[in-house]
């Protein structure tokens, strides 16, 4: 494991860039940028789009590890280069952003008003190839949307078992039990999230730690126990729906919980921009969510 990227991990000043849109979010996510489906003909030069706009926010000089922690990269990206250079070597040895990578592939159906994730019957051999590559650690998704004790306690068993299959192989795992933001109970669910989250980390061995990515709670700094957990390397933030203005207002209010942003990043950002007119906008997205961070 690579200490300097585990200390920037745990203690970094700045935010996580999550650029790790796979195929199913992938359409939508070019259409903000203005690329339509009308500019593609098949799966292939849709991931060609995603790496070229993905290539475009990596290489702006704003992006690098003085506001930026790490980067959460899709699985294509990670086998993908950016001038010439493996992404993760891109990532680290240019721009000093620790690399990980998405693993799950995608949510399941509804189920006592949560989803968890779908099977990953080839991650074994996607952790020997990340960690050959360089990344740091993974982040897969699952979703709660009711107050449902059996739901809430299925996603968080199933994200600590395989976050351990995770540890085992050598990387750091991101848990993200999301709890959607439109959720009427919102807050009670994340009396049950919390609970189950503590629990859940007695069984991490000594001397592994995860890494949470969690929805910004209803109630400031209501993670707080999580954050300060001996087991947990760094506690994250998703936008979840809430425009950059609104997430980065939320966050503010929530001490030593950094942003893991995706749409909320590239908000605003378009293909038809000029490199001065985009890197100009990136740089103040940058700077907004950094700010939020290091509250």
């Amino acid at each position: 494991m690579n200490e300097q990227m585990r200390d920037q991990m745990g203690r970094g000043q700045g935010f996580l860039a999550a650029l790790d849109q796979s195929g199913g979010s992938t359409p939508k996510a070019l259409a903000l940028y203005g690329v339509e489906p009308t500019a593609y003909s098949d799966d292939e030069q849709m991931f060609d789009r995603m790496h070229a706009m993905r290539v475009r926010i990596m290489t702006d000089p704003h992006f690098t590890g003085e506001r930026i922690v790490a980067a959460i990269l899709f699985e294509q990206t990670m086998d993908r280069e950016v001038q010439g250079r493996p992404t993760p070597d891109y990532l680290w040895n240019v721009k000093n952003v620790v690399p990980l990578v998405k693993v799950d592939k995608g949510l399941a159906d509804v189920v006592q008003g949560s989803q968890i994730m779908k099977p990953m019957p080839d991650l074994d051999a996607l952790l020997v190839r990340a960690k050959d590559k360089g990344v740091f650690g993974t982040k897969m998704r699952s979703v709660i949307k009711g107050l449902d004790a059996a739901g809430i306690s299925a996603v968080v068993d199933q994200q600590f078992e395989v976050g351990q299959q995770i540890n085992d192989a050598g990387l750091v795992p991101i848990l993200e039990p999301e709890v959607d933001i439109n959720a009427p109970e919102k807050e009670q669910i994340e009396v049950l999230l919390r609970d189950a989250l503590l629990a859940g980390l007695e069984s991490v061995p000594d001397g592994q730690q995860v890494m949470l990515k969690l929805t910004i709670p209803t109630v400031p700094n209501y993670y707080e126990p999580l954050i300060n957990h001996p087991k947990v390397l760094r506690v994250v933030a998703l936008s979840g729906g809430y425009s950059r203005d609104e997430a980065c207002r939320l966050l503010s209010e929530n001490h030593n919980m950094i942003a893991s942003f995706s749409r909320a990043l590239t908000e605003g950002l378009t293909l038809q921009m000029s490199d001065t007119e985009y890197s100009a906008a990136l740089g103040a997205a940058i700077e907004k969510i950094y700010e939020a961070s290091i509250t």
